[in-house]
């Protein structure tokens, strides 16, 4: 069998296209006449001849942006709710998106439910796309008959996270580009322009300046041993990235930074407003709290939280409160856990943990925002520190010499 791109009209006038695996070119119309798509008999070729041909290259993580997933989900959710069935909801859906690896796998899905599989269980079979808090959050809303209310939800929550993300990155985004220029200038400086300096000072036959001497001396051995320095750069980075790819080594490093001044709050921050929110939206949809506190770990962006998250299930699944072993971990605020306690005693949960969630949202909002005003006086610091004590110590024998000529 071979796969034919097609386009045809919907119901309702709207445009579609897709791939279809038939025989032949009729089989592919027959197909689409009978979901009630009206195809355009001369815009439907056979995939691969000619020019008609797609390029894939390989993808590391996810091959899908987190904004399509949100969006497919919204307009999902929207189709679900208008009534459409499951199987044209997702036709329609795939050949609306731009990104092909997406469409594949919608189409995909689509194929699966149409062999009689569920919708969660064909989700599951793009775990790179749709996260295990995607397909279990469908799969309560299958058997709970509430999948637009679901997919709603669904779309929210991934909303905060991407805007929760957006404002960490946006906030070390700054800082970075800053401190990158810095050190570029500061190896331009070194190699090109201070050996200039160098053999200028050296005809005047005299003593220089200590300062001007460090500087020098410094100019030169980065010259000497420049591909070594580059060399042990490279070196450091990849040890941390191997190490941070073991548990042991990840534990660790995730550790040290809930340790650090300043950043350590901020992530502790985050992975609280994560974790509530996410828990919160599991358990609000259904989702068995063992399994929704299993997928809460897992998602949890730091191996400290996750360890407490995993203690805190398998303390439950002995009789104990969610509340009890969060306290013991020391990881959570007292406040948190007290709140916590309060949705398990009054039975509302769900509620409590989306309030907890919209609280430490704020307070990263405001931990970004400080963090912001702090770092921005600190690069300049840092900045007139390095580049203008580099011209200084050049311009001291200037000085001297003017001085002396004076």
């Amino acid at each position: 069998m071979a796969m034919f791109q097609w386009v045809g009209v919907s119901p309702r006038g709207e445009t579609m296209r897709g791939e279809m695996e038939a025989t032949t070119r009729q089989a592919v119309i027959a197909r689409l006449r009978a979901q009630r798509i009206q195809p355009i008999a001369e815009k439907i070729r056979e995939k691969g001849r000619g020019l008609d041909f797609e390029i894939r290259l390989p993808s590391f993580g996810s091959p899908v942006k987190q904004r399509d997933i949100v969006i497919f989900t919204r307009q999902f959710a929207t189709m679900i709710d208008a009534g459409l069935p499951l199987v044209q909801c997702l036709e329609i859906l795939s050949a609306q998106t731009d990104n092909k690896a997406f469409a594949r796998a919608i189409r995909d899905v689509k194929e699966q439910v149409e062999a009689g599989s569920t919708f969660a269980a064909s989700l599951k079979r793009h775990p790179k796309i749709f996260s295990d808090l995607y397909s279990n959050m469908v799969a309560a809303g299958e058997v709970g008959g509430i999948l637009d209310t679901i997919l709603q939800r669904l779309a929210s929550y991934m909303e905060k996270v991407v805007k929760l993300k957006s404002k960490i990155k946006g906030a070390m985004i700054y800082p970075a580009c800053i401190i990158a220029a810095a050190v570029l200038v500061t190896g331009i400086l070194l190699v090109y322009v201070i050996p200039v300096f160098a053999e200028l000072f050296h005809s005047f036959g005299q003593a220089l300046p200590a300062p001007t001497q460090f500087v020098i001396n410094l100019s030169n051995a980065t010259i000497a041993y420049f591909w070594y320095i580059v060399v042990a750069i490279i070196g450091i980075i990849g040890a941390v990235i191997i190490t941070y790819r073991t548990d042991r080594g990840h534990y660790y490093i995730d550790k040290f930074m809930l340790r650090v001044p300043v950043f350590g709050d901020l992530i502790r921050k985050t992975a609280i407003a994560r974790f509530t929110r996410t828990l919160g939206t599991l358990v609000s949809s259904g989702v068995p709290i063992l399994e929704a506190l299993l997928i809460t770990g897992r998602t949890a962006g730091n191996k400290i939280v996750e360890e407490a998250i995993f203690a805190t299930r398998t303390s439950i699944s002995e009789g104990k409160t969610i509340a009890e072993p969060l306290i013991a971990s020391k990881v959570f605020p007292p406040m948190v856990c007290q709140m916590i306690a309060v949705g398990e005693t009054t039975g509302s949960l769900d509620a409590m943990l989306q309030k907890i969630a919209d609280f430490y949202e704020d307070e990263v909002d405001n931990a970004v925002a400080n963090l912001t005003s702090l770092m921005e006086p600190m690069v300049i610091l840092f900045l007139g520190g390095v580049i203008g004590g580099l011209v200084i110590s050049m311009y001291l024998p200037i000085f001297k010499l003017g001085s002396v000529l004076g």
